[in-house]
């Protein structure tokens, strides 16, 4: 049997109402005793939890990591336990059979005893503040994108072809037409004629576009969707400056991630809120990028290697860097637009933007461990550093459509 590491701890099994708890000590001698107790999950009743941890000299305590349900029992007992575990419930399974609320406490608890179990990663208060103003701001954003969607089906619905013109449907040209309509009007040259810009060269389009059915019932609706879309961009505002508050301590790391490729301010607060700025929580940047669910799964049986899809990680953190993947390959030049072009023509655009999103979470990594700026390696990295392979497909691919080839190398490098 293996030996207890610590004399005293306390596995929690958390519920929406109740929490089991069980506490395992181990005197001098080596006699194991131990106590179960069940709280409510109110505020004072996990407080009553803290004291009896307290005074029964506590200080090692793991429960899983049950949906939301932990926070609160998180935040009580962080101020008073030297380990603090949130655990994998899949790293911790209990044999089969006999499955109650206090045998899992007591699994748990004995897990933790014998140091079979390490905990999740949880960041410190301010970055926990942090990530819930980003994932909000990235929640209202899904939305608006979600009610401009609605805006355009309920146009092709009025036989109304305005995104066949124009770009940005929602943009200030189309927002003023869309309000027009709502207003009443019906006249297509005084509506093409709100038109700014660039978008006045397709004013004769724009007529024909902005003819359609429409009724006072479409009218109200794309009036309530309008209002509906005016008070996301409201609140997606407010959220942008309070993040910019409370990101306010980790300016120069946001300063040093915004000079990546494809990582604008918005996304490098994302970066900060999910993966902090203390960068000893994770060995190593491919143990970070395993986290993140940005790195080839490992499914290998009987001598072959079957799929190697990516493991689920941090959903928000991954959306992030694939968002920032796809940037990086659309820009003129750099590294990471040549990774994009290079994988893209192989894997497909998508796997490049995984590939590509990969390698950003990777400087980021850099640049927030050791403080420093970002240089690029250049758009022809993989060039100079496949060189001779390469010089070797093309004399090949000569001598395929029948030409003599000598290479010799120039007096001068080349620029």
């Amino acid at each position: 049997m293996l030996n207890a590491l610590l004399p005293i701890c306390c596995g929690l099994d958390v519920h929406k109402r109740s929490i089991t708890a069980c506490l395992l000590k181990t005197s001098a001698s080596g006699e194991p005793t131990q106590a179960m107790r069940t709280f409510g999950t109110f505020t004072p009743e996990l407080r009553a939890l803290a004291q009896w941890l307290q005074a029964e000299g506590c200080r090692h305590v793991a429960m899983e990591s049950t949906g939301v349900y932990w926070k609160p029992v998180y935040n009580v007992l962080e101020p008073i336990c030297e380990q603090l575990l949130l655990v994998n419930a899949q790293h911790i399974k209990n044999v089969p059979g006999r499955k109650t609320d206090m045998k899992d406490a007591e699994w748990i608890a004995t897990v933790l005893q014998h140091g079979l179990v390490r905990g999740s990663f949880i960041p410190p208060q301010e970055i926990r503040e942090l990530r819930e103003l980003t994932r909000y701001r990235s929640t209202l954003v899904r939305e608006r994108a979600a009610e401009c969607n609605r805006i355009q089906k309920l146009l092709e619905h009025m036989n109304i072809k305005l995104a066949s013109v124009a770009t940005d449907v929602l943009g200030k040209s189309g927002q003023a037409m869309l309000k027009a309509i709502c207003r009443g009007e019906e006249d297509t040259a005084e509506l093409a004629n709100l038109a700014k810009g660039r978008l006045r060269a397709k004013i004769p389009q724009l007529m024909d576009a902005l003819q359609g059915y429409l009724t006072e019932t479409t009218r109200w609706l794309l009036r309530q969707q309008l209002h509906r879309v005016a008070e996301l961009d409201a609140a997606i505002a407010e959220l942008d400056a309070k993040i910019e508050e409370v990101g306010r301590p980790f300016a120069e790391v946001l300063t040093l991630l915004d000079e990546i490729p494809g990582v604008n301010r918005r996304v490098a607060q994302i970066l900060i809120s999910e993966i902090g700025i203390d960068m000893s929580r994770f060995p190593t940047s491919h143990k970070l990028a395993a986290w993140a669910g940005m790195s080839p799964g490992n499914n290998e049986s009987a001598g072959k290697k079957k799929s190697g899809k990516t493991r689920k990680g941090c959903s928000w953190l991954r959306a992030a860097l694939v968002e920032a993947g796809w940037a990086a390959g659309k820009m003129k030049k750099g590294y990471l637009q040549a990774q994009y072009h290079r994988l893209g023509r192989r894997r497909g655009k998508k796997r490049a933007c995984v590939a590509v999103g990969h390698s950003i979470l990777v400087i980021a990594y850099t640049l927030i461990r050791d403080r420093k700026h970002y240089t690029d390696l250049g758009d022809d990295f993989f060039e100079r550093h496949s060189g001779e392979r390469l010089k070797t497909q093309l004399v090949r691919r000569l001598e395929r459509l029948g030409y003599k080839v000598t290479v010799e190398p120039a007096l001068t490098p080349a620029a």
